[in-house]
């Protein structure tokens, strides 16, 4: 059996991840800022670390043969690949849905720029680029409770994924051979418009909720305020935009590492349906 380092150990992906080794048997450390607050499985260590102090890691990764990587939008750090490297032979790197970059090519997103580095460090390497989370939605709930949810592009078709299978992936990748060099795009099983989304988690959650168009420039300015970037909001309005005449793409990658059909948006909204109904600031789970 392995030992694996798992960072965003309490996150919505790691926490999935974190038992299925355990229950594998496999020797886990999941890395925490403060280990007496980590709600983790019996045997698992939680070991203190912090991905923006690189010195912070060393004691999580000596003696590590593997390591998933989540990166939480902080600065990108090369020091922190270099560490992998020099301590284990393995990572699989949660990423997205990015293009490989040319040679020299400038990153576009921070998501390219460590799939870069991951490339040229020697380490034995697998991507797993989700598309956007179904849990992504959770930041829709106090609209949902209010019965309405006011966005643009209703009719924007997305294929999101359960958090379940991307650890579920990981996990493959991190304990089984033939994985190597992968770069794999995981998606639901199919796009759903968003307004449709809406009426899912509705009839799950047994709350009457609608979708509302709202005009492109309001929207905008409110997701600039919300996220802190207006560029970054730029970003997603496109996306959808270009969502409403063709559909995000559906891939059978879940389906062929797992030998099962992804999950279905509904069953995550039914998983889901109490972090819904709960009022704000009284959630388990976060967007």
């Amino acid at each position: 059996m392995s030992t694996i380092v798992v960072t965003g150990a309490t996150g919505n992906v790691g926490r999935h991840i974190i038992p299925a080794l355990a229950e594998q048997g496999h020797t886990v450390r999941a890395l925490v800022r403060d280990p007496d607050r980590a709600a983790l499985p019996r045997g698992v260590t939680a070991v203190r670390g912090d991905l923006a102090d690189p010195g912070t890691l060393e004691p999580a990764l000596r003696g590590a043969d593997g390591v998933y990587l989540m990166w939480p939008g902080l600065p990108v750090r090369p020091r922190v690949v270099e560490l992998i490297a020099e301590h284990t032979e393995r990572v699989v790197y949660l990423s997205t849905d990015v293009p490989d970059l040319a040679d020299g090519e400038p990153p576009a997103v921070f998501h390219q720029e460590i799939e870069r580095q991951i490339r040229n460090s020697g380490l034995a390497w697998t991507f797993v680029r989700a598309i956007d989370f179904a849990t992504n939605t959770l930041a829709w709930a106090d609209r949902i409770r209010q019965g309405v949810v006011r966005l643009p592009y209703g009719r924007a078709a997305r294929s999101l994924i359960h958090e379940r299978d991307i650890a579920e992936v990981a996990v493959r990748a991190l304990t089984t051979d033939g994985h190597d060099g992968a770069a794999y795009l995981i998606t639901g099983p199919e796009s759903i418009p968003q307004a449709e989304l809406v009426r899912i988690i509705g009839e799950e959650t047994g709350i009457t909720a609608r979708w509302e168009e709202l005009p492109v420039e309001t929207a905008r300015e409110q997701l600039a305020a919300a996220w802190g970037s207006a560029e970054f909001a730029d970003a997603r309005l496109r996306a959808w935009a270009s969502f409403v005449d063709t559909p995000e793409r559906v891939t059978d990658t879940v389906e062929r590492l797992l030998g099962r059909p992804a999950r279905t948006f509904r069953s995550w909204a039914r998983e889901h349906a109490d972090d819904f109904r709960r009022p704000p600031g009284d959630r388990s789970a976060a967007p």
